[in-house]
């Protein structure tokens, strides 16, 4: 009783096989540097397992690899034995508030959507494509990062621009990496046996996000009609003036395409110190780099304005939970961010936090006013079980 999860980006397949009533991982593997010159592919089941160095022209290619590879390696995905195919889709817009049933219709509104997702978006569809052609017989669910969200009130997720002009392009606040703050905000209210939380969900990893949910439905999130706005990130600006896309037009020449590049691949951490990622930002600062001990600064000062914000606007705040990749493995960043919260009463032990584990925890103190977490993320999980649910 699996399911198969494929999260297909533009250069790349991840997948898993994964027992959704378990949550065992029976099989995962990576397709990677699609349409280079040399091509990686990884597959491993058990204790078995095998990597391919070689061209992968397309996502057809990449996909009937890996489909040859659970064939040759194990486990086989045509003997019946798994139950459906979740494949995880950023941008699903207004239109999707859970997971979907794949048909032609349902394909070509995440088509409609490219524009909202032009960097995720055509990946997923892609991979959509070719792997509903290749197991024709499995169910195909695509599960939306966008539809936990799809609960923000309005004024929450309406922007002050013109109506007519927002409603004509479909232009309101979306979110992203809504599969993440749902399964952990679910997975807090268990730790802590309550369901009438206000809480803040911190997914941070090179793409950022933060989450406010009240008793289980979101009502804040600071990715907006796309994943450039809010925190800062590893490539991304996060929030910035528009004005700033004006002036640099109108002083330094720069096109709309250029300025796309800047503000999604050359700013954050990257921009501020030429690294993207936080582990070679954090050895620069230890070694008395300004620039990064600085982004160190603006990136936890950051945080800590949503959080102010977020408990305001729930009216009150009970938990705060740490995930993804620098949440769960960046002691420093939760320390300086919890420590910026020390006069409302915010508490971490700071043993429990340097500690190293893969393990949902408390870190708070018995006396803080609020009770950090740090929960890893399994959006595969999530992706899994909407997808059984859904065929079931």
């Amino acid at each position: 009783m699996s399911v198969l999860v494929i999260n297909s980006g533009s250069s790349s397949i991840k997948y898993k096989l994964i027992n959704p009533s378990s949550g065992e991982e029976v099989a995962s593997g990576l397709v990677e540097r699609i349409g280079e010159e040399t091509g990686h592919i990884k597959h491993e089941y058990g204790e078995k397992g095998r990597e391919i160095d070689g061209p992968v022209p397309d996502h057809t290619v990449g996909m009937e690899t890996v489909l040859s590879l659970f064939e040759e390696i194990g486990p086989s995905l045509t003997d019946g034995s798994i139950k459906a195919i979740g494949h995880r889709v950023v941008q699903g817009g207004k239109y999707f508030d859970g997971p979907a049933l794949v048909d032609d219709s349902v394909e070509a509104r995440i088509e409609q959507l490219c524009p909202l997702g032009p960097l995720h978006n055509p990946a997923h569809l892609i991979g959509i494509r070719v792997a509903r052609r290749l197991l024709p017989n499995v169910p195909h669910v695509v599960v939306f990062d966008t539809a936990f969200f799809q609960s923000l009130p309005d004024e929450a997720a309406t922007y002050a621009i013109d109506r007519e002009i927002a409603e004509k392009h479909e232009i309101r606040r979306y979110g992203a990496h809504g599969t993440s703050h749902q399964y952990v905000s679910g997975r807090v209210s268990e730790i802590l046996g309550r369901d009438d939380l206000r809480q803040i969900v911190l997914h941070i990893g090179n793409g950022a996000s933060v989450s406010a949910v009240v008793n289980g439905s979101a009502v804040e999130t600071s990715m907006g009609l796309t994943p450039l706005e809010g925190l800062v990130m590893g490539t991304r600006t996060g929030d910035i003036d528009p004005a700033v896309v004006f002036h640099l037009a109108r002083t330094a020449g720069m096109d709309i395409d250029e300025l796309d590049t800047l503000f999604n691949r050359g700013s954050g951490l990257k921009g501020l110190t030429g690294q993207n990622d936080m582990r070679a930002v954090r050895t620069l600062a230890a070694e008395g780099d300004e620039n990064a001990i600085e982004a160190l600064a603006v990136y936890a000062h950051r945080i800590v304005k949503y959080i102010g914000a977020y408990a305001a606007i729930m009216g009150g705040l009970d938990a705060i939970t740490f995930t993804a990749g620098a949440g769960e493995n960046d002691a420093d960043l939760r320390a300086d961010v919890i420590g910026r919260l020390a006069g409302f009463g915010v508490k971490i032990n700071a043993d429990l936090n340097a500690a190293r584990s893969k393990e949902p925890r408390i870190l708070s103190t018995p006396d803080s006013t609020v009770a950090v977490l740090v929960v890893p993320t399994n959006e595969e999980l999530a992706i899994a079980r909407q997808a059984m649910s859904l065929v079931e």
